[in-house]
C-alpha cells in the first residue's frame, strides 16, 4: 500500500465513524473504467446522502441559472434561456441541472435499494458528458468575460466534480446493455436537437457567450464556437458509451470467473 493510500484509508475510517454504511464490494475493475482509488470510492459511497443532497440543490441552482439570469434575448416575465424557448423544450435545455438530478436520484435509489438501472446509466452519461463539456466550453470557447469570476470558476470546478462522481456508479450499478441503450438514446437525441436539427423554436443547447445572436433568441450557428461545442458534445457521448459498455464487459468477465 502506498503512502497516499494509507492516508486515504485513514480518511475513509474517519468518515466511516459518522457515515457508517454497508458498501458494495470492489470488483477490481481496471483503471481505464475505474480510475478512482478504492478509498475515494468508499468515501464517496459512504457520503451518498450528502452528495445526493448537494447534487439536488445544484439542480435547483442550475434551473435558476437557466431561468433567472437576465439577458437581452429573453421575455421580461422569465429571464434567461428558458424564457426564450417553448415550455415543451424545457427538458432539452438545462442539461447540467438534469444531469445533477440524475446522479442525485441515482445515489438515493441505491441507498434505498431501488432497482433503477436506466437511471444509473443516465447519471453516468450525464456526469461524464456535462462534467467534461462545460469546463471545455468555459475555458476554451467562452473565457471569463461577461460573467462573475466566482461563477465562472464555480461552473468549472463543480462540473469537474460531476465527472468524478460518475466513477462511483460502477460499484452499485449493473451497467446492463438495455440501460446503456436508454442513456445513449437520451443523450444522442439531445446532441441531434441541440446542434444539428432543432425541432422546436428557441435555442436548445446551452447558450455560448462565444456564439453571437443573429436575432432575438436565435444564436448564430455558423461560427466555429458552435462547431467545436457540437463536436465535443458528440465525442463525449461516444466516450460515455464506450466506458459504459467496457465497464459492462469487465463486470461480466469477473462474474464469469
Amino acid at each position: 500500500m502506498s503512502a497516499s493510500d494509507g492516508v486515504g484509508r485513514r480518511v475513509e475510517r474517519v468518515v466511516a465513524r459518522y457515515f457508517d454504511a454497508s458498501l458494495p464490494d470492489s470488483e477490481g475493475l481496471p483503471r481505464y473504467v475505474a480510475p478512482l482509488p478504492d478509498w475515494v470510492e468508499d468515501v464517496g459511497l459512504r457520503l451518498a446522502w450528502p452528495i445526493a443532497l448537494v447534487n439536488l440543490v445544484g439542480t435547483l441552482f442550475g434551473f435558476w441559472y437557466y431561468a433567472g439570469q437576465p439577458t437581452d434575448f429573453a421575455p421580461p416575465l422569465l429571464g434567461g434561456q428558458l424564457g426564450a424557448a417553448p415550455l415543451v423544450a424545457y427538458p432539452l435545455i438545462p442539461d447540467s441541472p438534469v444531469a445533477t438530478m440524475f446522479i442525485g436520484l441515482s445515489l438515493v435509489a441505491w441507498r434505498l435499494d431501488i432497482d433503477a438501472g436506466p437511471l444509473h446509466m443516465l447519471a453516468f452519461f450525464g456526469c461524464i458528458k456535462l462534467g467534461l463539456w462545460t469546463p471545455y466550453v468555459q475555458l476554451v470557447l467562452n473565457g471569463p468575460g461577461g460573467i462573475a469570476a466566482w461563477l465562472y470558476w464555480f461552473l468549472i470546478v463543480s462540473h469537474l466534480a460531476m465527472a468524478v462522481e460518475a466513477f462511483l456508479i460502477h460499484r452499485y450499478a449493473a451497467f446492463s446493455v438495455g440501460s446503456v441503450a436508454v442513456a445513449l438514446a437520451w443523450y444522442g437525441f439531445n446532441d441531434v436537437v441541440d446542434y444539428f436539427w432543432p425541432i422546436l423554436e428557441g435555442p436548445h443547447h446551452t447558450w455560448l457567450r462565444a456564439e453571437p445572436f443573429a436575432a432575438v433568441g436565435v444564436p448564430e450557428h455558423a461560427v466555429l464556437a458552435h462547431d467545436l461545442a457540437a463536436g465535443w458534445a458528440v465525442a463525449l457521448t461516444l466516450l460515455a458509451t464506450f466506458l459504459a459498455l467496457a465497464t459492462r464487459v469487465e463486470k461480466v468477465k469477473r462474474g464469469a470467473s
